[in-house]
């Protein structure tokens, strides 16, 4: 396998200024001084190896080459299971190009079995060819979904799919945005984004329809007002967020736990894994709390998926 070019300097210099920030403000607040010898030390790569890992958001597209770089990261960090899927594009996504893009997910799962959790994508406008292609790729065994900005999650178009999803016992990883511009939430301020892009409002609304269903609000480190997101959230125990993303402001992770809860959190890297892992690692929460976000809460699904 080809080695991507992370090693531990590396990534102790991209994560440590998270990590090792948060460590010594926290002791300040609390009226202590961080010994220079604690922050000596800490062994960031020993507590990365700590938490096996489950990553619920791995974008891949799918050539062999990128693979081999994503599992190498995923040696390196201990990430277990990835669920994995082309990277979500703004196109029509006609039925030609969602069967093509399932096929790539079919196709990297059976390379790397023990490894890699194949979700599928579709597009509702195109509802009895749509439902037709879930159960070619249930046969094949994908599973889980990776939906994107086609449809609003609330659109009737949608009612027969997630309904099928309940029944599969799938989990409904969708994208969603909260920001100006998005989705028409003031649009004088557009972000170029389609006016059919989910908003959190648009995942309460499908929430509220079917509480049996379970949504996954993709990334809440994507660059959106994450704290909208948790607290719009709050009351819909059937939607659970991963911690995806580039952004790893202070505070996001304990934010998200404050509002959601232990339970409805999940690891995600959105292919920012220095990120994605640090900031959890940098976050004020148990042991046993990271332990649930790392691996556990999405374990929970895999579990019942097999029974």
């Amino acid at each position: 396998m080809t080695k991507s070019k992370i090693d531990r300097k590396e990534f102790v210099k991209r994560t440590a200024g998270a990590s090792l920030g948060l460590f010594l403000n926290n002791s300040l607040v609390a009226g202590t001084k961080a010994d220079a010898r604690d922050l000596a030390s800490y062994d960031i790569m020993k507590e990365v190896m700590k938490y096996p890992k489950i990553d619920a958001y791995a974008t891949s597209n799918l050539s062999p080459q990128n693979l081999a770089v994503q599992l190498d990261y995923a040696e390196r960090l201990n990430i277990e299971k990835l669920l994995i899927a082309m990277p979500m594009l703004s196109r029509e996504e006609t039925p030609e190009e969602f069967k093509a893009s399932n096929d790539l997910s079919i196709k990297a799962m059976k390379l790397y079995p023990d490894r890699l959790i194949g979700q599928l994508t579709v597009n509702p406008r195109y509802g009895k060819q749509a439902l037709a292609e879930i159960d070619r790729c249930i046969d094949k065994g994908l599973w889980g979904t990776r939906l994107y900005n086609q449809v609003k999650i609330n659109d009737p178009l949608y009612y027969p799919l997630i309904e099928k999803f309940i029944d599969l016992k799938m989990i409904i990883f969708m994208h969603g945005e909260s920001q100006l511009g998005v989705g028409g939430y003031r649009m004088k301020y557009d972000a170029k984004k389609a006016l059919t892009t989910s908003t959190p409002d648009d995942f309460v609304e499908a929430a509220q329809r079917y509480p049996e269903a379970k949504f996954q609000f993709a990334h809440i480190g994507g660059g959106g007002d994450w704290e909208y997101m948790c607290k719009c959230f709050q009351d819909y125990p059937n939607i659970y967020v991963d911690t995806g993303g580039s952004n790893n402001d202070e505070n996001m992770i304990d934010f998200a736990l404050e509002y959601l809860g232990e339970d409805r959190l999940f690891y995600g890297s959105d292919s920012s894994y220095f990120q994605s892992v640090g900031k959890i690692l940098a976050s004020d929460i148990t042991d046993a709390q990271k332990k649930k976000i790392f691996y556990q809460n999405y374990n929970i699904l895999l579990n019942e998926r097999s029974m």
